[in-house]
């Protein structure tokens, strides 16, 4: 029984390493190195639905996505559904999906969560620091300042509603030369 109980012990942490080693490997530069908390509160029946990044730090999870999209759904259970979607190297390439959940961290006005792909495990942070008042648009980071992603509700957002997603994203402190923009 004890030597069980040790067993399943070192197992879990070794998944934790394996998952954390991956994670290392698929850090970019650090955009944001004073991210700031979120600072609206979120209502996450209107911030449900499909949403289109227009934008956002590399990263090795997405490497050559097109067409991104994220599909958020309020779940019973409390949680909320993922389906993350592009398209691999062109608009028009094969579409790759990846489906999680997100709990809402406590005391955060719905503008903090931690998502998992992986099972149980959320090791995602997944912060709303800032998104329009009609939740037209979102502006999409996490504590480390690597990971960044600008949403729209339209591909293509107009020149006015682009603008001011960049301008809200430079104040926040962001290195606007680091995005990446997405074709759709």
């Amino acid at each position: 029984m004890k030597i069980a109980r040790i067993a399943s012990i070192a197992l879990i942490a070794g998944a934790a390493l394996a998952l954390g080693a991956c994670a290392t490997l698929q850090r970019g530069p650090v955009g944001n190195a004073a991210v700031p908390q979120p600072t609206k509160p979120v209502d996450l029946n209107r911030y449900a639905g499909l949403w289109y990044e227009i934008g956002r730090y590399e990263n090795g999870f997405e490497r050559g996505c097109e067409a991104v999209t994220a599909q958020y759904t309020v779940r019973n259970d409390g949680l909320v559904g993922v389906l993350n979607t592009c398209r691999q190297g062109t608009v028009d390439g094969p579409e790759k999906t990846s489906e999680g959940k997100a709990k809402i961290v406590e005391g955060s006005d719905n503008a903090k969560l931690k998502v998992s792909f992986f099972g149980p495990f959320y090791v995602g942070d997944y912060w709303v620091l800032d998104h329009a008042d009609d939740y037209s648009w979102s502006i999409v980071g996490e504590p480390s300042g690597r990971y960044l992603w600008l949403l729209s509700r339209t591909a293509q957002p107009s020149p006015q509603t682009r603008e001011t997603i960049l301008n809200r994203t430079r104040a926040l402190g962001y290195d606007l030369t680091l995005v990446r923009p997405t074709q759709h």
